[in-house]
């Protein structure tokens, strides 16, 4: 359930980067392009704290965590290149 919630994080800040992006860049694709590549940094730093916290805090190893981490980033960061790629073709 943790990692579901933690995925809709991801999405929940995807979104919130796609409305800054359209609020201080205003029409067309190129400042949502923008939002994109600035979600993707943002998001794998999300990514690795919680992996730290599951580390550092709940007792799994990096082994356990790694496979979890790249869930939690893949998802949201496809969807996102997903909306690049579509907004390129724009």
């Amino acid at each position: 359930m943790h990692t579901v919630l933690v995925i809709l994080g991801g999405f929940v800040l995807l979104a919130l980067c796609l409305l800054a992006g359209r609020g201080f860049g205003g029409p067309g694709a190129a400042p949502l392009v923008l939002a994109i590549k600035a979600f993707l940094p943002l998001w794998f730093v999300g990514a690795a704290i919680n992996m730290y916290i599951g580390v550092a805090r709940a007792g799994y190893s990096v082994g356990e965590e790694l496979p979890i981490f790249l869930v939690i980033y893949a998802v949201p960061a496809a969807v996102a290149g997903l909306l690049w790629w579509r907004l390129a073709k724009a």
